[in-house]
């Protein structure tokens, strides 16, 4: 049974790990790769990666990606949006905080902002507006 647009969007807006997808070229299946995501209901979708990154490449090429997210406990729902990319952009100090804030325990946050700071280089910000839906409870 798929989701009302207000249950659809509170289910995105919790911190799953999202799959996204992104077309990988004319014979290809696309490229589909796990990754954390921000969701606020109404607003856009936007996700972290490297600005030189083969999804970040791909994105760049194609000029839209989809985002699925599923749970299976206490039932099997799932929330799929694809939609144009709105932006791409540094992506600041406070949006990284908050997007780690989301994933991680709060004793976690500043070794892995020191981390990433180190070892994982600089990062992106692209937004999505997400356009189309796809939904279900299968509970």
């Amino acid at each position: 049974m798929p989701l009302t647009p207000e249950d659809r969007q509170a289910f995105l807006a919790e911190p799953h790990i999202g799959a996204l997808s992104v077309s990988a070229g004319p014979d290809r299946g696309p490229l589909t790769v796990p990754i954390w995501y921000q969701y606020i209901p109404g607003g856009e979708l936007w996700v972290l990666t490297g600005p030189e990154s083969a999804k970040m490449r791909r994105i760049r090429a194609a000029g839209r990606f989809s985002l699925m997210v599923e749970r299976v406990q206490p039932t099997v729902r799932y929330v799929s949006v694809e939609g144009p990319v709105t932006g791409i952009g540094p992506v600041s100090d406070s949006r990284h905080r908050e997007m780690v804030e989301r994933y991680l325990p709060a004793e976690q946050v500043e070794g892995y902002l020191a981390y990433a700071a180190a070892e994982l280089g600089e990062h992106v910000m692209v937004s999505m507006h997400p356009q189309r839906w796809l939904s279900g409870d299968l509970g």
